[in-house]
C-alpha cells in the first residue's frame, strides 16, 4: 500500500484533475489500443486533503489507471474522491470493470474529465456509478482531456489514428540536397526532440523510397527511453525494401509492419516475413492514405507520426487526414533542385491549401519547431 502523501489544503478538483493528465501523459505512445489515463485518489475532507493512490495505464492497455490507483490506496480509498482523466469503462473484461471496482472500493465521488467514445463504455460507466449513489462530475477539463486521447478519440469514432506529419526541412522547404544527401538538415538537439515525438506515438510511418535511400532505424535512441520506440510501418507497394534493410534486419527487436498491394511478388513477401517483418495487404495501392490509415487503426494503433517522403506527406495532406504538424526548420538553404518535402497536391488556388493553426514554436539549437494543428476539426 502506498503511503499517502500530504497536498496542500487548498487543493482543489482542478488541480487534482490536471495531476492526474499529467500521469495519463506517460502512458502516450505505450498502452494502445487503448487510451492513456490517469487517476488520483484523494481523502479527506477540504482541510488536510491528502493523495491516497495514484495510477496510470500500464504498457499494452493494462491493467487500467483506476485498477493501479485503488490498489495502492488500499482501505484508504472508502469515501476519497476518484480525479480520472477519462469515463471508468463499464463493459465486462478479465478482472471486472473499472467502474465496478470503484464502486466496490467505496469511493465517496468521482470527478471525471469526459465520457469515453467507446459505444461498450459510452455513458454507462458514469451511470453505474451515479446509479450506486456516487455522485459523479464530468467535463472539468474536458477539452484538455480529449485533445490528450485525441487518437483513441479518432480511432473509435472515425476507424483511422490521430495523425502527427513530422517535418525537417531547409528554410526552403527542401529535405535533401539534389545528390540525395539529407544528413544532417537539422541539428543535434532538434533530432533528440524528434526521438520524443517518436516516444509518444504508437507507431511511425515511411515511405519505401525514404526507406530506400536513408536506410533509416525508425527508433527512439533516447537515452533512457529507447523501450519507447513505436512500431515501425513501411509503405512498400512493390515490396522493394530488401531483408538487409535495417528496418527489416531488426524486425525481431523492434516490430515492423510493412504495407503493400494484393498482386506483390510472393517470394519477396516470404523473405521479409522469414526476417522477421510482418506483411500487411491492403486493398489498393498505397499511398492510398485512408486506406493506410484504417488498416492501422484495425490494428489499433490510435497516435500515427509520418516521418519520411514527401509522397507520403502529401498523400495524407490531400486526403486532410494530418491532424497535427511538427515542422523543424533549419537556417539553411538548398535550392530549387533540391527535394521538396511534400510532393505535389495539385493544387488550383491558395485557399485550397491544408491550413494549421500554430500552437506553438521553440528554438532547438539553431533550428525551429513549429507545432501545430489542422484547423476546423472537432476531437469531441
Amino acid at each position: 500500500m502506498a503511503t499517502a502523501e500530504a497536498v496542500s489544503p487548498g487543493g482543489t478538483d482542478d488541480a487534482y484533475l490536471r495531476s492526474a493528465l499529467v500521469l495519463a501523459r506517460r502512458g502516450l505512445g505505450r498502452v494502445w489500443p487503448n487510451p492513456a489515463v490517469g487517476c488520483v485518489l484523494v481523502a479527506g475532507g477540504h482541510t488536510g486533503r491528502r493523495i491516497v493512490g495514484r495510477g496510470v495505464t500500464q504498457p499494452g492497455g493494462r491493467p487500467h489507471a483506476e485498477a493501479i490507483a485503488l490498489e495502492r490506496a488500499g482501505r484508504a480509498a472508502r469515501g476519497a474522491v476518484a480525479y480520472v482523466t477519462l469515463e471508468p469503462c463499464a463493459h465486462d473484461r478479465a478482472g471486472g470493470s473499472c467502474c465496478a471496482a470503484l464502486i466496490e472500493a467505496g469511493i465517496g465521488r468521482a470527478v471525471i474529465a469526459c465520457e469515453d467514445p467507446d459505444p461498450r463504455t459510452n455513458g454507462q460507466g458514469v451511470a453505474r456509478l451515479r446509479a450506486a449513489g456516487i455522485p459523479v462530475t464530468v467535463g472539468l477539463l474536458g477539452e484538455e482531456a480529449a485533445a490528450l486521447n485525441e487518437g483513441f478519440f479518432r480511432r473509435v469514432r472515425d476507424g483511422r489514428p490521430m495523425i502527427t506529419l513530422k517535418l525537417a526541412t531547409s528554410l526552403d522547404g527542401r529535405i535533401a540536397a539534389p545528390s540525395g544527401d539529407s544528413r544532417w538538415i537539422t541539428g543535434e538537439e532538434a533530432r533528440a526532440r524528434g526521438h520524443l515525438l517518436r516516444a509518444s506515438h504508437d507507431a511511425i510511418l515511411a515511405g519505401s523510397a525514404t526507406a530506400l535511400a536513408d536506410d533509416p532505424s525508425l527508433t527512439c535512441r533516447l537515452p533512457g527511453l529507447e523501450d519507447r520506440s513505436p512500431v515501425r510501418v513501411i509503405a512498400d507497394r512493390r515490396l522493394r525494401l530488401s531483408p538487409d534493410a535495417l528496418v527489416i534486419r531488426t524486425a525481431r527487436q523492434t516490430p515492423t509492419w510493412v504495407l503493400t498491394s494484393p498482386d506483390a511478388d510472393a517470394q519477396r513477401r516470404r523473405a521479409l516475413e522469414a526476417a522477421g517483418a510482418e506483411v500487411v495487404t491492403l486493398a489498393g495501392a498505397p499511398p492510398d492514405a485512408a486506406a493506410m490509415a484504417a488498416a492501422l487503426a484495425a490494428r489499433g494503433i490510435t497516435r500515427l507520426l509520418i516521418e519520411g517522403g514527401g509522397e507520403i506527406a502529401a498523400a495524407f495532406l490531400a486526403a486532410g487526414l494530418v491532424d497535427r504538424l511538427a515542422w523543424f526548420t533549419a537556417p539553411r538553404i538548398l535550392g530549387g533542385d533540391a527535394t521538396p518535402a511534400v510532393a505535389a497536391l495539385a493544387l488550383q488556388r491558395v485557399s485550397d491549401a491544408p491550413t494549421f493553426a500554430v500552437l506553438g514554436r521553440g528554438c532547438f539549437g539553431d533550428d525551429f519547431l513549429t507545432d501545430g494543428t489542422r484547423r476546423s476539426q472537432d476531437i469531441r
